[in-house]
């Protein structure tokens, strides 16, 4: 692993997703969720890190390997459908990763995902956070909305509130 990018995520300051993404931003991106889900039967977490921790850091994982850990720790792959997804917002490393449960995956592919992904990373570039948090979840909403509608028994399984490390 470079040396440059231990060295930036051991100087970056813990409190950096609370700076992105402040508490209206937060409240945004939860009603958004919970807009979203009314809509389709998926499971929506939103999660903003800055700088990861330094077992992880020492263990030299990439962005998508966090996502992967953490797409566990929440409960995302807990879901009676398969149907988590998971957006990681990666904040050091400047990098978002989608992760989609199986039951999503089997039906979407991973670059429609990829595309979202990129999309946010333009708008966190230019230090509009919210922005592309939102139309993130707007883009994950009508991609579920296709593959899993609402049906009615669709119960919301995770929460809904951004989860910032």
């Amino acid at each position: 692993m470079p040396l440059a990018r231990i060295l930036k995520h051991l100087v970056i300051p813990s409190w950096m997703s609370r700076r992105a993404f402040r508490g209206a931003d937060r409240e945004a991106i939860r009603a958004a969720i919970a807009a979203s889900e009314a809509t389709h039967r998926g499971e929506l977490r939103f999660v903003a890190e800055g700088p990861m921790p330094v077992l992880i850091l020492a263990k030299g994982w990439s962005a998508r390997q966090r996502a992967t850990d953490l797409f566990g720790r929440l409960g995302v792959a807990n879901t009676r459908e398969a149907s988590g997804v998971l957006i990681y917002v990666q904040l050091v490393d400047r990098r978002v990763e989608i992760l989609a449960d199986h039951g999503i995956a089997a039906r979407v592919a991973q670059h429609e995902w990829d595309r979202i992904c990129r999309e946010m990373e333009v708008a966190f570039a230019q230090r509009d956070y919210r922005r592309g948090a939102l139309d993130a979840v707007d883009r994950a909403t009508r991609i579920l909305q296709i593959h899993f509608p609402a049906r009615a028994d669709n119960i919301n399984e995770l929460d809904d509130r951004p989860v910032l490390y």
